[in-house]
């Protein structure tokens, strides 16, 4: 692929991320507010009130030497979870052209390993989290669900893109 081709592929990624990881958001938020609240409460407390990608703005703060307001580490913590589903699009429309299998049950794989990855394994070794058996199941189903419609809208915007250009 030339490089205007990758340019091409990574701007047409940065838009199918950025949808991607609004519909991802629409799907978790709707399931969270539909869970029992004593399984909201479990979750909440696992995490310590606090997302993962605001743990990650507060630790990145700390190793700097800076201290955050709370509404500095929400910003900080949205910043940073957007940046992540950007930069997931990017990677998937580049890869795709390389790697033809990652685009497997229409971006369904590509979500599954970014849910395992990240959520299941990163966070919790990185300390953004704690580790899996503190969350209720209703957290991990969420999570895979969120992620699968991540993969599979990333992969169906690159493809209208595809179309489109």
């Amino acid at each position: 692929m030339q490089s205007d081709g990758v340019g091409r592929e990574m701007f047409k990624g940065a838009i199918s991320g950025l949808a991607a990881t609004y519909l991802m958001n629409q799907t978790t938020t709707w399931l969270y507010e539909h869970e029992a609240p004593s399984t909201r409460e479990r979750e909440d407390q696992a995490r310590g009130g606090q997302s993962a990608y605001v743990n990650m703005a507060e630790s990145a703060a700390r190793t700097a030497g800076v201290a955050l307001s709370d509404e500095a580490k929400n910003r900080a913590g949205t910043a940073i979870h957007w940046s992540t589903g950007i930069i997931g699009g990017i990677k998937y429309a580049v890869l795709r052209r390389f790697r033809p299998e990652l685009t497997a049950g229409y971006g369904l794989a590509y979500g599954l390993g970014f849910f395992l990855v990240l959520d299941e394994l990163v966070n919790p070794l990185a300390g953004f989290t704690a580790g899996p058996s503190a969350f209720p199941w209703q957290a991990h189903a969420r999570g895979l669900a969120g992620h699968l419609v991540y993969g599979a809208s990333n992969h169906a915007t690159l493809r209208l893109l595809d179309r489109l250009t």
